[in-house]
């Protein structure tokens, strides 16, 4: 008995039901099915021999308030006090909008 090899492989993933969503907005919007997408990401992996796409970590570390010296915490206090009197500020519903565009709820 002659044995068929398959011509597809099934991948099982889970993630968060947010970014699946926007995902296929876009997706959509391209014509792209999730699966062709996926299977063009993972052929790119193999054709780029490892991520498609730079990853890094972020150039600077959100500043640590424990591992700060006095000095150091004035300074940022500083800091933040020039913006204000700047005009450079965000408003918190701002800030929470933006979080959670990035960040889901």
């Amino acid at each position: 008995m002659a044995r068929t090899i398959s011509k597809t492989a099934n991948v099982y993933t889970r993630v968060d039901p947010a970014t699946k969503e926007q995902a296929e907005i876009i997706l959509g919007q391209l014509g792209i099915p999730m699966s062709n997408a996926i299977g063009m990401f993972l052929k790119q992996v193999v054709i780029q021999r490892g991520m498609p796409f730079e990853m890094r970590l972020p150039a600077a570390k959100p500043v640590s308030i424990g591992k700060l010296t006095k000095e150091q915490f004035d300074a940022e206090m500083q800091l933040g006090m020039d913006d204000i009197a700047a005009g450079r500020v965000i408003s918190a519903d701002d800030v929470e909008t933006e979080m959670r565009r990035l960040y889901g709820e």
